[in-house]
């Protein structure tokens, strides 16, 4: 498949994620007119608060002026969660009005499964299937996170519901070090696409592989379920990995943040 051909079905996969992660936090989200509002049931405002344009011809003023009426009354700060692809004039428009960049994601893309690899001595991997593990994976989510400045206790809001991760079409991976949780990563199926989400290892076990061999195995998962492509958006530190392992950038997802 070109570039071209990946992204529609990776938009997708990304719009549906924030619905899910908004719901599955306790939160609400609201769809109307060519715009996705999500709200989580926390209020961090970097991408787990935000708003996405479904429909392009919607004008980016437009956009802005109803994300403004939507989150005001909240008194929420957010995220305009931009594909650089579709939405530069949003950007622009962000950009001159003062608005803040806070990241500018590769969205990256691969195609077919990944090889199996062993994992490193002393860890073991396993798929998330109870409570335990979703609160698990929570923990190192926000201990990965707080690297990026995401307060940890966010990765137990965020994970305080067994039905984030305990799915159909979602499968979680947590690493276990000496019995001690230190990787993880997810992957929700929508849209034909395999989405790759919170990859993260906790700082004291970086440098062996872990989140790597989580993604490889969410990857994977992903195809099972019947996904014909993978997809995610890489952090700084996870972008070398996923080209590593094969991913291959398509476009880019900027966040443009409102406090």
């Amino acid at each position: 498949m070109s570039d071209d051909e990946l992204l529609a079905p990776s938009d997708l996969n990304y719009i549906e994620f924030n619905r899910h992660s908004a719901r599955e936090s306790g939160g609400v989200v609201h769809d109307e007119d060519g715009l996705t509002f999500f709200v989580s049931g926390h209020k961090f405002p970097f991408g787990s608060n935000g708003v996405m344009r479904t429909d392009g011809a919607i004008a980016a003023g437009e956009v802005i002026e109803r994300a403004n009426a939507f989150f005001a009354p909240r008194s929420l700060g957010f995220t305009y969660c931009i594909m650089r692809h579709r939405d530069r004039d949003i950007a622009d428009a962000l950009e001159a009005g003062g608005v803040g960049r806070f990241s500018d994601s590769p969205g990256m893309a691969l195609e077919k499964r990944l090889p199996d690899r062993p994992v490193g001595e002393g860890a073991v991997i396993e798929r998330v299937a109870d409570s335990a593990g979703v609160r698990a994976f929570g923990r190192v989510c926000g201990a990965a996170y707080a690297t990026y400045g995401m307060p940890p206790h966010i990765g137990d809001a965020q994970f305080a519901r067994d039905s984030m991760l305990l799915q159909p079409h979602v499968a979680a991976f947590l690493a276990r070090v000496d019995g001690e949780p230190a990787a993880a990563a997810m992957v929700m199926v929508s849209h034909g696409v395999a989405g790759i989400y919170w990859v993260g290892t906790t700082p004291a076990a970086r440098g062996r592989g872990l989140a790597e061999a989580c993604t490889r195995l969410a990857t994977n998962a992903g195809f099972d379920m019947g996904a014909r492509l993978a997809a995610l958006q890489a952090s700084v530190m996870g972008e070398p990995i996923y080209l590593r392992m094969g991913y291959r950038i398509i476009t880019r997802y900027p966040w443009y943040v409102v406090m």
